[in-house]
C-alpha cells in the first residue's frame, strides 16, 4: 500500500518541526494569547507551525517585579491585568529593588497555515464563544494619574459611629480607587476603630491622674440654708390674791426665719503614702495606656500591611487565572484545527474542552476571592460605605533586612512595648499595694470653718463664728482585709515579672520565626524565577510538538497546568517574603518607618 500524500506531508511537516526545535536556543520564547475579541476568528484557523523566536534576554540585575502585561478584555477594575508574554525577569542578590520599565519588543510567535485536503476533514467541533469574566464594573470617581498624590479624604467614613444606613443605596460600591500602601496606613491610622478606642482609654487614663492628683490640694465647701420654724411662747401664770384665782398666761405663736452660711476647708495632712502611692499607680496607668496605644497602632500596620499583600495576590491570581484561560482557549483551538484536517482526534478536543472549563471555573472563584481581599481591607481601613479600593503597587521585592538575627532579637527587646507594658503592670501593682496596706494606719486631716446666722425679721443682725479642728482615725481592726488586699497585689507582682519573661520568650520566636521565613522566601523567590522559566519553555516546546503532530494533547495541558502553578508559586514566594518582612518589622517595632503612635 502507497502512503498518500497528505501523510507524507504530514510527515514531513514534522520533520520540519523538529529540526527547527533542535535549533532553537535555550530561551524564553513567550506565546501571545489572541485577545479575547479574536477567539472566534482564530478558532477558524488550519494548523500552525510558529518558528521559535528569541525573546530578550532579561536583566540579570533586575529587580523582582511583574511580568510584562498586556491587557485583554475591557476591565473597569483596577490593578487587573493580563500577563500574555509570560517573560519573568530573573531575581537577583541583594539590591535596592527600582522599577524597570515594561519591555514590550518581544516579537510574536509567526505562524503560517498548513494546507489541507477538504476531502480528508473530519467534523469539526465549533469554538465555544463565551467571555473571558471581567470583575464587576462601577463608575469609578474622578482621579488623578498619579496614586500617591490623591488626596484620599473623601474615602474616610463618617464621623458619625452610631451611623446606621437604612436604604440600599446607602451601601452601593459606586467607585473603586487604587491606593497605595502606605496610603492605606495613613487611612488606617485616621480610620481605625482600634486606634480609636486605645485613644479614648488613654484619655481615660489621663482624667483619672488628674482626679488622684486633686488629692494634693484642699477641699473647700461652702453651704447656705435657709430654715423656717413656728415659734410659740407662752406668759407666765400668775395668782390674784384678791380673787383666789390663778390668771392663766397667754400663749403666743409666731413663724421664724433663721439664713445660715457657712465655709469648710478641709485637707488630709497625713495619709501614711495612700496618696501619693494613688497617684504613682495612676501615673504608671497612663504609660500603660500609652504602651498599648502604640501596640494597636504597629498590630494595625501589620494587619494592613498583610491585608495590602492580600490583595495584591489576589490581583495576581486573577491575572493569571486569565492568562491560564486563553492559553486553553488557545489550546483548544489548535486541537479543533487538528481535528479539522484530520490528524486529531475527537479525545483531545474534549481535553481542551474540560480543561477550559475548569480554567474558567477557577477564574470565576479567583473573581470573587480578588473581591473578599478587597473589602476585608475596606473593613480594616474603616472607610465609607459606598467605596472600593484596589491595589495600585506592583508585585515586587519591598526591602531588604541588613540585620543579623541577634541584633534583630537585641533590638525587639530594646523596642518591643509589650515588655514594658509588663514592667509598668508592675510598678502598678506595688502601688496599689501601699494604697491597700495605708488602710489600717493613721490618718490625719485637719479643718476650718466659718458660718454666719441671721433671724429675719429681728434686728439683732448677722452673727458669725470660727472653728478650726484636727482629726485622728486609725482603724486598729479590720478583720484581715487590708491585709488580704495587700497579699492580693503582691501576686498581681508575681504574675507580671512571670508575664514578662513568657512575653520576652514570644517575643524572641516571633523575630526568629520571621526572619527564617524571611530566608526561606528570598531562596524560594530565586527558585520560583528559575521554574518559570523552565516551565514557560516547557509549554513552548510541548505546543510545537503537538502542532507537528509528534506531540500529544496531555503534554500540552501538562505544561500549561505547571507554567500556571509556577507563576502563582513565584508571585506566592515574593508576596511570602514581603509578608515575612513586614512580620519582622512588627516583631522588632519602633522602626524610623513604622510608628502609628503619636506617642512613643
Amino acid at each position: 500500500m502507497q502512503p498518500s500524500s497528505s501523510l507524507i506531508a504530514v510527515g514531513f511537516g514534522a520533520v520540519i518541526a523538529l529540526c527547527s526545535i533542535e535549533a532553537a536556543p535555550a530561551q524564553i520564547a513567550p506565546s501571545v494569547a489572541p485577545a479575547a475579541s479574536d477567539l472566534p476568528e482564530a478558532a477558524a484557523q488550519q494548523p500552525t507551525t510558529p518558528e521559535a523566536p528569541t525573546a530578550p534576554t532579561p536583566d540579570a540585575a533586575a529587580p523582582i517585579e511583574p511580568s510584562d502585561a498586556a491587557p485583554v478584555p475591557a476591565n473597569p477594575t483596577p490593578a487587573i491585568e493580563t500577563d500574555a508574554e509570560r517573560t519573568p525577569p530573573e531575581f537577583s542578590a541583594p539590591a535596592a529593588p527600582e522599577t524597570a520599565a515594561p519591555d514590550s519588543t518581544a516579537p510574536a510567535a509567526e505562524s503560517a497555515p498548513a494546507e489541507s485536503t477538504p476531502g480528508d476533514a473530519a467534523p469539526t467541533t465549533p469554538t465555544p464563544n463565551i467571555p473571558i469574566p471581567d470583575a464587576p464594573s462601577a463608575p469609578s470617581p474622578a482621579v488623578s494619574e498619579d496614586a500617591s498624590t490623591l488626596d484620599l479624604e473623601y474615602l474616610d467614613a463618617d464621623p458619625n459611629p452610631l451611623q446606621f444606613p437604612t436604604r440600599p443605596e446607602e451601601v452601593e460600591v459606586i467607585g473603586t480607587q487604587p491606593i497605595t500602601l502606605q496610603q492605606a496606613l495613613e487611612l488606617a491610622q485616621r480610620n481605625s476603630r482600634e486606634i480609636q478606642q486605645a485613644q479614648l482609654e488613654l484619655e481615660r487614663s489621663r482624667a483619672a491622674l488628674r482626679q488622684a492628683r486633686a488629692d494634693e490640694l484642699p477641699t473647700l465647701d461652702a453651704a447656705v440654708s435657709s430654715t423656717t420654724q413656728e415659734v410659740t411662747q407662752t406668759s407666765p401664770s400668775r395668782f390674784d390674791p384678791t380673787t383666789g384665782e390663778i390668771d392663766v398666761g397667754e400663749t403666743d405663736s409666731s413663724l421664724e426665719t433663721n439664713l445660715t452660711g457657712q465655709l469648710q476647708l478641709s485637707y488630709d495632712l497625713f495619709t501614711s503614702g495612700r496618696r501619693s502611692a494613688t497617684i504613682r499607680a495612676n501615673e504608671r496607668q497612663v504609660r500603660f495606656q500609652e504602651l498599648q496605644l502604640e501596640t494597636v497602632a504597629e498590630e494595625l500596620r501589620l494587619n494592613v500591611t498583610v491585608d495590602y499583600y492580600d490583595m495584591q495576590e489576589a490581583d495576581e491570581q486573577v491575572r493569571i487565572a486569565r492568562v491560564a484561560l486563553e492559553e486553553a482557549l488557545r489550546n483548544l483551538q489548535d486541537a479543533q484545527a487538528q481535528e479539522r484536517a484530520g490528524v486529531g482526534t475527537r479525545f483531545a478536543v474534549l481535553q481542551a474542552e474540560v480543561e477550559v472549563a475548569n480554567s474558567r471555573q477557577t477564574l470565576t472563584q479567583r473573581l470573587s476571592d480578588q473581591r473578599v481581599a478587597r473589602r476585608q481591607l475596606v473593613q480594616r481601613l474603616g472607610l465609607g460605605q459606598s467605596v472600593d479600593i484596589s491595589a495600585s503597587e506592583p508585585v515586587e521585592v519591598v526591602a531588604l533586612w541588613n540585620l543579623s538575627l541577634p541584633e534583630s532579637i537585641v533590638l525587639a527587646y530594646r523596642n518591643r512595648a509589650e515588655l514594658e507594658q509588663q514592667l509598668v503592670q508592675r510598678e502598678i501593682s506595688q502601688a496599689q499595694r501601699r494604697v491597700a496596706l495605708s488602710q489600717t494606719e493613721p490618718q490625719v486631716s485637719v479643718n476650718a470653718g466659718y458660718s454666719v446666722q441671721n433671724a429675719l425679721g429681728d434686728d439683732e443682725g448677722f452673727t458669725d463664728n470660727f472653728s478650726f479642728g484636727a482629726q485622728l482615725n486609725w482603724r486598729l481592726f479590720d478583720g484581715g482585709a487590708a491585709r488580704a488586699n495587700a497579699d492580693q497585689e503582691e501576686a498581681n507582682i508575681a504574675i507580671a515579672e512571670t508575664q514578662f519573661a513568657s512575653t520576652r520568650d514570644q517575643v524572641r520566636f516571633q523575630v526568629e520565626q520571621a526572619y527564617l521565613n524571611l530566608q526561606a522566601n528570598f531562596e524560594n523567590i530565586q527558585t520560583a524565577s528559575l521554574a518559570l522559566e523552565q516551565a514557560t519553555e516547557s509549554l513552548r516546546l510541548a505546543r510545537l510538538r503537538f502542532q507537528a503532530g509528534v506531540g500529544t494533547q496531555l503534554e500540552v495541558l501538562e505544561s500549561l497546568t505547571d507554567l500556571t502553578e509556577a507563576e502563582l508559586n513565584r508571585v506566592q514566594a515574593i508576596l511570602g517574603y514581603n509578608r515575612s518582612l513586614a512580620q519582622l518589622r512588627r516583631a522588632v517595632s519602633n522602626l524610623p518607618d513604622g510608628d502609628l503612635a503619636e506617642t512613643p
